[in-house]
């Protein structure tokens, strides 16, 4: 990994301007997304990371990540210099690369989402133990509908993401099936994010 000193000027720069304000302010917002499943939490682009990271991804490792926080990045996101290095400086996050040992894990190529099984998944005892999953997609707007239902939801909500994973709803009803085990995963795109807690019934149409 590039060490500090020889990162370049870009490393120290694209985070927030105002961090405990931006923080609050995003953190509400994410808070309200996990409450309400299948709403966009719309925030400003109060972060600028490094490609391919989005600004909604910076605002929400910036918000959310801390040195307690364990990160795992898919492999090419991991191979970037400017993105370890940006994540490392304005998060304090250690980075592992065992997907099972990881708090939060990004994915900035949602085809590189192979299985959710691959990351923690809690224990019967402790199920809040498991990997949240931050998925980056083209868009929130203009998909197939899936159709919504469970806890935070009133009768069903009507989601539209481009960019999914071919087989995501199989993927997402066995995550169900182990529940209260299994992965949360956040839905991250440039107008927002939808979260997707893991007591959520997907339904394609």
């Amino acid at each position: 990994m590039t060490t500090m000193q020889s990162a370049p000027a870009s490393t120290f720069q694209g985070g927030f301007s105002e961090p405990v304000f931006d923080a609050q302010t995003v953190f509400r917002q994410i808070m309200n997304a996990m409450a309400r499943p299948g709403t966009i939490a719309a925030f400003a682009p109060l972060t600028s990371p490094p490609a391919p990271l989005l600004a909604a991804m910076g605002s929400i490792a910036a918000t959310l990540f801390d040195q307690d926080t364990t990160i795992w990045l898919e492999p090419a996101l991991s191979a970037s210099r400017d993105v370890v290095n940006w994540l490392t400086f304005h998060t304090s996050a250690p980075l592992t690369t065992q997907a099972f040992e990881a708090d939060f894990a990004i994915f900035a190529d949602a085809k590189a989402l192979s299985s959710f099984e691959n990351h923690a998944q809690g224990t019967q005892e402790y199920p809040d133990r498991s990997t949240t999953i931050l998925l980056q997609i083209d868009s929130l707007l203009g998909g197939p509908p899936l159709q919504l239902s469970g806890p935070g939801i009133r009768d069903q909500a009507c989601i539209t993401p481009a960019g999914l994973p071919r087989l995501f709803c199989e993927q997402w009803a066995a995550n169900g099936q182990r529940f209260p085990r299994g992965v949360d995963l956040m839905l991250v795109a440039p107008e927002g994010v939808i979260a997707l807690p893991r007591t959520v019934k997907i339904a394609i149409g």
